[in-house]
């Protein structure tokens, strides 16, 4: 084994190497091997850290000295400085660290203190396409632990008295899950990996797959001897090409271990898994659609009963959780339900990861104990809304959620606490907005998107959502009609009690909540012809205030469409008729005269 005095971690997920991360990996090695410390300091490529805002990420240790946006023409220095000399450098540091000046290691900065790294834990720690990295942390001691030690109903009560819940939507209990299929009689069962992941803004389960996917291989495993399956299938997206790789990779070294295949640990056990690549499908995300393009059927859903346990991949009986459902199973077996349960509320046990995106300075990866209130979310590790801006309201669950506006900030959030307050937990998007979002709008960007991922099947969700979105659509173009707002909520009603499965149940969540935290949008919106946001372009106004007018003519000359006249050192007009609210008016004029309402 090769020792090292220092290593250079950096992170290797999609957002990182976006922005440049490959090349970073690939000057340290030149840079270091230059200096002559090829012997004495390793680059280890790991998946995401989890604070995306600050990527490109480089950490070295065994100072944990956390360098942020750090860019090609840094890496020279942070060799000669750092890991020649021992001198870290200090303006390359996070920002936390170069504002207190100090030298901050990951978990003493703000974004991970109140955070419980389960699912996550050996993201951006271990080298992802090395298997024996994972085992260095105990990968695989768990899928030992059952071949050996526990019956199959063991390991299904072990995870039934963890309390673990599904993390991909509805929160189903996972060991009931596994108890219905191990129940049922068949020559062949199925274990299934739903990593499809389709919210907007959602990339939980990618980075798991990124940073950790031979916890998804183990936890599948262990799933198929508690059910009693020999095969799986983790069904993940094309467009997530870094996940693909690096767990082929992990399935290929786990069968050169004699951890996947026949006889697995001479145990008389067999499991393999293969991959299956979805093209994007949102709908793909619900268990049968999946099960469907899986056998290369197009991705609709299917009636139920029966259930996917008792008839579902080819007609057997399958299971299907998502990848951070798996994440966890691992470290349930080691370490026992009773630690599991530990964590979280009553009903909703250990923690859940949340991509936390939109306007939020803090934006990334952020894992929390169930019962974590959103206030602590948004303000204690997102660090609250840039530029000063008010926080309005969160959104989660992707399309299926809901709108949680300011006012239940304290709100803990677990399962049963988003649906009572009109949102739900889902594969745990979480989108903030300021004071500048239109909720109005916000709740057609939605209904938008679930229009347009629809599969037609059934006419609730094919029809009833394109007539919500019609409504939404005339109201933010300020030809909304007294009758609206009761219209959308007849529309929904219905959709929710009829449509064929959960997706279409769920789509007019966002058109619910927004109606019920903020109905006075839609009512500003539809009576006064006003946004209040001031978002919804078409019922925007310009005006050139004549007191602050310079008479400069700057903004006659941006304007593209002629809108603005007048003379020089004279004030200027706008002609509402001709304006069509570009706002580069606004952007140009140095004076603050024109203003928008």
């Amino acid at each position: 084994m090769d020792l090292f005095r220092s290593q250079v971690l950096i992170c290797g997920g999609t957002g990182c190497t976006s922005s440049g991360s490959a090349e970073l990996i690939r000057l340290f090695e030149e840079k270091i091997k230059e200096a002559g410390l090829e012997k004495e300091v390793k680059v280890v490529r790991t998946g995401c850290f989890g604070l995306c805002e600050m990527g490109p990420v480089v950490i070295v240790y065994p100072e944990g000295a956390f360098y942020s946006h750090i860019k090609a023409e840094n890496v020279e220095e942070i060799v000669n400085e750092h890991l020649l000399k021992g001198r870290i450098v200090r303006r390359l540091l996070c920002r936390e660290a170069i504002e207190e000046d100090t030298t901050k290691s990951l978990d003493e900065v703000d974004f991970y203190k109140k955070q419980k790294r389960v699912a996550l834990r050996n993201c951006g720690v271990i080298d992802p396409e090395r298997i024996d990295e994972y085992i260095a942390f105990d990968g695989y001691k768990a899928l030992a632990k059952v071949l050996t030690e526990m019956t199959p109903q063991q390991v299904i009560d072990t995870i039934k008295a963890s309390g673990l819940r599904g993390r991909g939507g509805a929160g189903f209990p996972t060991g009931t899950k596994w108890q219905f299929a191990a129940n049922s009689v068949d020559d062949q069962k199925y274990v299934c990996c739903n990593a499809d992941e389709g919210d907007p803004g959602a990339f939980m389960d990618r980075s798991i797959l990124e940073g950790d996917p031979n916890a998804v291989v183990e936890a599948m495993a262990i799933a198929g001897y508690a059910i009693g399956a020999n095969q799986g299938y983790v069904y993940v997206r094309a467009e997530y090409p870094i996940a693909v790789k690096r767990l082929q990779i992990a399935i290929n070294e786990a069968r050169e271990y004699g951890l996947l295949g026949k006889n697995i640990m001479d145990t008389g056990f067999d499991f393999d898994l293969d991959i299956r690549l979805g093209a994007g499908a949102f709908v793909c995300g619900e268990e049968t659609a999946l099960m469907n393009s899986i056998e290369g059927k197009r991705g609709e859903p299917r009636p139920r009963p029966p259930f996917p346990a008792v008839k579902g991949l080819f007609a057997k009986p399958t299971i299907l959780n998502n990848v951070e459902t798996y994440a966890n199973v691992p470290q349930i077996i080691l370490k026992g339900p009773e630690w599991f349960a530990s964590m979280g509320t009553e009903k909703s046990k250990g923690t859940k990861v949340f991509a936390l995106g939109g306007k939020i300075k803090n934006t990334g990866l952020v894992e929390i104990p169930m019962g974590t209130s959103l206030r602590e979310i948004i303000y204690d590790i997102g660090g609250g809304c840039p530029n000063g801006k008010k926080f309005k309201a969160a959104q989660t669950g992707g399309p299926s959620g809901g709108c949680i506006p300011a006012s239940l900030l304290d709100t803990p959030i677990d399962y049963d606490n988003l649906i009572a307050i009109g949102s739900m937990m889902g594969s745990g998007g979480m989108i903030v907005m300021d004071e500048d979002n239109c909720m109005v709008d916000i709740a057609r960007f939605f209904l938008d998107f679930t229009v347009d991922e629809s599969c037609g099947k059934c006419p609730p969700c094919r029809i009833g959502t394109r007539r919500m979105l019609e409504i939404l659509e005339r109201i933010t173009e300020g030809k909304g009609e007294d009758g609206d707002i009761e219209k959308l909520e007849t529309l929904a009603k219905n959709i929710k009690a009829s449509a064929l499965c959960g997706l279409g149940q769920t789509a007019p969540n966002p058109v619910l909540s927004t109606l019920k935290y903020f109905r006075d949008e839609y009512e500003a919106h539809i009576y006064e012809k006003r946004c209040p946001a001031g978002h919804c372009r078409k019922l925007l106004k310009y005006s050139i205030d004549p007191a602050l007018c310079k008479g400069c003519s700057l903004c006659s000359k941006v304007c593209p469409v002629g809108a603005i006249s007048g003379e020089i050192r004279k004030p200027f007009v706008i002609d509402s008729n001709k304006c069509i609210k570009c706002g580069a008016c606004q952007e140009k004029c140095r004076f603050n005269a024109i203003s928008r309402k």
